[in-house]
């Protein structure tokens, strides 16, 4: 008991240590992108970081220290509003990146890699995509404007991606005061970028193959898919939809790599076989996200 007690310690410790770490990279690298890309460019764009420009235009109020009150608020809102568990995961992002963003500050105020406006647009969307990835991944939440939309969702339903998009548009429209349309028009395709690379990050690494056989010789592919490729197998009951034969259907989850060996292996066994492929974009469960178990 003592050992297993402490190798549960262990595990809890690494992945405490490693999420403070994926969270504070992706903080870093949040802050560091509106550095270089972002504020040299002078683009428009949603979240926090948009409000804190319309806030500087307005006010001469840093970008850091607005952005730092406001997580503090959307934090206390969030506790109040989602509880203690939401706010923990929330707390390091609210402090980290505009502790980053003061950070960056120091950086000479000339450090630019380009001035190509649409280049500023598509790497500012790609790293904040990156980083916004980093830090979901990680089990957290980046905090500030993405707590209201989940406040709408508790509270009356409202779609938390409906909400994203809809505050992201009025941010982005409070800033068309003070930008030319042009620069309103980069910072919409701006969200847009870092939008679908958040969604295409979320899934790298996850997303795996399910592979349906049907075939009279099913149990030979099954014991072979068992002995050869060590994949889990599960048989499911079906019937022929024209001449309505008892037939049995197996399925299993490979990855992309081990595509070919099943086709190659189900084929040479039954030649006929009718396979069915399809894309699933997360899968967890024993051999995957858990152990093997052999009994």
């Amino acid at each position: 008991m003592n050992t297993n007690g402490k190798n549960n310690k262990k595990s809890v410790l690494h992945h405490l240590l490693s999420t403070i770490l994926l969270v504070a990279a992706g903080n870093f690298l949040y802050a560091l992108t509106v550095k270089l890309f972002l504020l040299p460019a002078g683009l428009a764009t949603g979240g926090t970081t948009g409000i804190a420009l319309a806030v500087r235009h307005l006010s001469g109020l840093s970008v850091s220290l607005f952005i730092l009150i406001f997580n503090i608020l959307m934090l206390l809102l969030g506790y109040l509003c989602l509880g203690k568990q939401f706010a923990l995961t929330t707390i390091l992002s609210t402090f980290l990146y505009p502790l980053a963003l003061s950070l960056f500050d120091w950086l000479p105020a000339d450090l630019t890699l380009t001035k190509d406006l649409l280049l500023c647009t598509v790497f500012s969307g790609l790293g904040i995509g990156l980083s916004l990835s980093i830090v979901i991944r990680a089990g957290a939440s980046t905090g500030g404007m993405d707590i209201p939309p989940l406040i709408l969702n508790k509270y009356f339903k409202f779609p938390v991606s409906m909400g994203l998009y809809l505050f992201d548009v009025l941010i982005l429209l409070a800033q068309a005061f003070f930008h030319a349309p042009e620069e309103i028009l980069y910072g919409i395709l701006l969200v847009l970028i870092y939008t679908v690379v958040v969604d295409k990050m979320l899934f790298i690494g996850a997303s795996k193959i399910e592979v349906k056989i049907i075939s009279e010789q099913s149990d030979d592919i099954r014991e072979e898919i068992l002995q050869q490729l060590d994949r889990g197998v599960t048989m499911l009951s079906g019937e022929g939809g024209y001449l309505h034969f008892s037939t049995q259907i197996i399925m299993t989850v490979v990855s992309g790599r081990e595509l070919p060996k099943v086709e190659k292996l189900a084929r040479s066994i039954d030649p006929e076989c009718f396979m069915v492929i399809t894309r699933v974009n997360e899968v967890s469960g024993r051999g995957f996200s858990l152990k093997k178990e052999y009994k």
